[in-house]
């Protein structure tokens, strides 16, 4: 979904980078970047950027634009945070970008697909699921990881497919029969990869996850049982 400069109208890329740049500077600004400060959080943070940055270079595509590759939104957002997660997928696009893997009139539609939407979408069934679901770990896992992730790629791929089609890039037959349909593939696969990360981190790491807490989703269980 890394999109070149020619396959779309100026007019909508100059658009979504004006609206793009402030979305940016206002995700930085804000973000909590105290959170970064120990040295563990800041490698897991810059760590998850490099890895994405080689999933995000790992993709398929038939056509131009017609590209598939993991989002690591969702993962983002559960670890840091909504701001931090918008950050480090724009510094992710942004590695992307230099390696010619995208175009740079691109860089806003890109990331408002590839990095708005996606983390907005997970952090808006996060805030859901913790308001109106039992804290619980199975919660937790399986609503907010395995499923969030999954149903944000689709959510994206259908936005994207909207865009190619409203923009006259590719017929929305064409989309429809070629194109569309991998996402639930790319959806699976994102949920799998998505879910297993965070029990292991829940695990092993509960430190990494911001949206995580030992006292809400374990201790409250175990007292509840006795």
């Amino acid at each position: 979904m890394n999109f070149p400069d020619q396959l779309l109208p100026a007019a909508l890329l100059w658009t979504c980078n004006a609206l793009a740049l402030p979305l940016l500077v206002l995700a930085v600004r804000t973000a909590p970047w105290g959170r970064l400060i120990g040295q563990e959080t800041f490698n897991a943070w810059l760590g998850m950027c490099v890895g994405l940055l080689l999933l995000w270079s790992i993709k398929a595509g038939i056509r131009p634009g017609l590209s598939f590759h993991l989002l690591g939104g969702t993962l983002l957002t559960l670890m840091f945070g909504a701001r931090l997660a918008m950050a480090g997928l724009a510094v992710v696009l942004l590695g992307v970008t230099l390696a010619g893997a995208a175009g740079w009139a691109s860089l806003g539609v890109n990331w408002l697909l590839g990095g708005v939407l996606p983390v907005t979408l997970s952090y808006l069934l996060y805030a859901v699921v913790d308001r109106k679901l039992p804290n619980h770990l199975f919660v937790y896992i399986f609503v907010n990881a395995f499923i969030g992730a999954g149903l944000v790629v689709l959510i994206t791929g259908a936005a994207v497919t909207l865009l190619l089609e409203l923009s006259g890039a590719y017929p929305g037959a064409y989309l429809a029969r070629n194109y569309l349909p991998y996402y639930i593939l790319m959806g699976w696969s994102e949920a799998l990869l998505t879910g297993m990360a965070v029990t292991l981190m829940v695990v092993f790491r509960p430190a990494w996850l911001s949206t995580f807490s030992d006292l809400r989703y374990l201790k409250s269980n175990t007292d509840r049982n006795r």
